[in-house]
């Protein structure tokens, strides 16, 4: 068996991101919420857009103001009054101010705002009472950006914040990697679908479903391809044309070593390269990692659903979002938490302990899921947010010790 970090590897090394002129669409702002970008932003556009006030208040001349004091107070002519939105209309003049407000142009002429609480107004004529600091609450023109510089780089998600930048940048339509195809198809004579009745020996299929919502989460687009009874030749045919429709297929059950476990040979014969059997890890011990010489790449994952859900957060997830285009952050998150129960492992594998992670205190603590942790039993796992992490050679964590923990959130 291999090691979690070795097949964490090798599994983002077979992760071959989408290219960059092949795999791109172009799409509406308004679309672009968690999509990854393909090309660099580059703004058109000064922000600030003009000189303009931070302030409500009364745009100076500095020089006409600088030495007044609540002793020796200074009185200006207010000849204008300038709103947000509105282009001014008069220059500024020795002896003169325009009323202002906030986000509103600077006039010609005017470099400082004096605030309004610093003012005492008296019909066209306004007193200032204090000097204020040269070109105080002047936001100047590109302050923030300048036009023609780098503003979003290829390879991020896009997300609230960048598509208000973007907005302000008047950027409506971007470069973006298209979302891959995942098919997924799970294989067993026991399984049926949620829809129809139970018959003793039967397992209702959640995988399907519990998989292509983690497809969709992660910014893919799932291809559900059903179930796939245990027979050779309908698995051959079924794996064939997913590896033909998708960029990755993910598959569960038939990895195992059973008499029915039939994935890994039948790779083979469609020209699969096999890089990964099993890995050193608990629960989701048989992995099978494959690539096809059309780039698919394969995942063949345990039928059990918690080493199913396990294996895709663990070794799936940074894959499809590497591949998706991802140039940083696709590596698991791992922090460092506080138990509030004791932990068990065998100690010969890398041991995954689901449960949820909480912020107490300015400190994380994690929180182990109540019942048995078996990867048959799937009812534990709902509200899951984070997977302590046991390492090989260690049999138990004791509460209040600290523990490694993965993020799934």
């Amino acid at each position: 068996m291999l090691s979690v970090a070795e097949a964490e590897t090798i599994i983002l090394n077979l992760a071959t991101p989408f290219d960059a002129e092949q795999d791109i669409k172009t799409i509406p702002l308004s679309e672009a919420t968690g999509r990854i970008l393909a090309a660099p932003i580059v703004g058109k556009l000064d922000f600030p857009y003009w000189d303009n006030s931070a302030m409500d208040g009364y745009a100076v001349r500095y020089a006409d103001v600088k030495d007044c004091s609540p002793q020796q107070t200074v009185t200006l002519e207010v000849v204008a009054e300038i709103s947000a939105g509105r282009e001014p209309t008069v220059e500024i003049k020795a002896g003169q101010t325009a009323r202002i407000f906030t986000g509103a142009m600077l006039p010609p002429g005017a470099d400082t705002i004096v605030i309004q609480e610093n003012t005492i107004r008296r019909n066209n004529r306004v007193e200032i009472l204090n000097a204020p600091q040269p070109q105080e609450f002047v936001r100047h023109q590109g302050a923030f950006y300048r036009a023609g510089t780098p503003m979003l780089e290829p390879g991020v998600t896009i997300g609230a914040a960048d598509i208000a930048v973007l907005a302000t940048a008047q950027c409506t339509d971007l470069s973006v990697y298209r979302r891959p195809r995942v098919a997924i198809l799970s294989t067993g004579d026991e399984l049926i679908t949620p829809d129809r009745p139970l018959k003793p020996g039967q397992i209702v299929d959640s995988n399907q479903y519990a998989l292509a919502s983690f497809v969709e989460s992660n910014g893919g687009i799932p291809v559900s391809l059903g179930i796939v009874p245990d027979r050779p030749a309908a698995l051959k045919q079924a794996i064939a044309e997913a590896i033909e429709s998708a960029d990755m297929v993910l598959s569960t059950g038939g990895v195992s070593v059973g008499d029915y476990d039939y994935v890994d040979r039948i790779l083979a014969e469609l020209g699969g390269e096999l890089h990964i059997r099993s890995v050193a890890v608990k629960p989701g011990k048989p992995l099978t990692v494959a690539k096809f010489p059309n780039s698919c790449l394969y995942f063949g994952i345990p039928g059990n659903p918690v080493s199913a859900l396990v294996s895709c957060w663990r070794f799936v997830r940074p894959a499809l979002l590497k591949l998706s285009g991802l140039t940083e952050n696709y590596r698991p998150t791992f922090i460092k938490a506080r138990c509030r129960d004791r932990l068990s492992s065998g100690g010969t594998r890398e041991t995954y302990l689901w449960g949820k992670l909480l912020a107490i205190d300015e400190e994380y603590e994690f929180s182990l899921a109540g019942g048995s942790h078996s990867s048959g039993n799937l009812i534990n796992l709902a509200q899951t947010n984070a997977l302590a992490v046991i390492p090989v050679g260690q049999k138990s964590i004791a509460p209040d010790e600290v523990v490694r923990v993965m993020r799934l959130d």
